[in-house]
């Protein structure tokens, strides 16, 4: 069962760049449209799931955590060649997510399959159920005296 992530708070001009440039996300070509990441927690993983189609995990993906910081960086480059033209695109992408509290840096796993890169940390202290707090009437306190 996946349980509701707290997001740090960008601010509203941030929030606002983000609002007028979606219009022009599709125009942009795809070699700069930014990585697609979501994350979710999944028993005692923190689990990161970025859309990374066409790349070799191998040479092209670099994760790095530092201070409570994930950070995945990849590279896709691509060619085509016929008899008369050539064709070729590249790109960079570089983002990072801070980790929940209590995340564990030494146990992260990473996958990579059929485009999907999932990285999942172990956190090392689970949050505790809530207590539930019963609230007293002060009338029926003073009905009982």
């Amino acid at each position: 069962m996946s349980a509701p992530m707290r997001r740090e708070q960008r601010g509203l001009v941030p929030e606002l760049f983000d609002w007028l440039e979606l219009p022009f996300a599709a125009l942009r070509p795809p070699a700069a449209q930014p990585i697609k990441f979501e994350d979710y927690v999944k028993d005692d993983r923190y689990v990161l799931r970025a859309e990374l189609p066409g790349i070799d995990p191998g040479k092209d993906v670099e994760i790095t955590v530092s201070n409570g910081v994930l950070t995945v960086h990849a590279e896709r480059r691509d060619e085509h060649r016929d008899q008369h033209r050539s064709e070729f695109s590249y790109g960079s992408f570089t983002r990072s997510v801070s980790l929940p509290p209590g995340a564990d840096e030494n146990d992260i796993k990473a996958t990579y399959d059929k485009g999907i890169l999932e990285v999942s940390v172990r956190r090392a202290g689970r949050e505790r159920e809530g207590k539930r707090i019963p609230v007293e009437s002060q009338t029926r306190q003073q009905k009982k005296s």
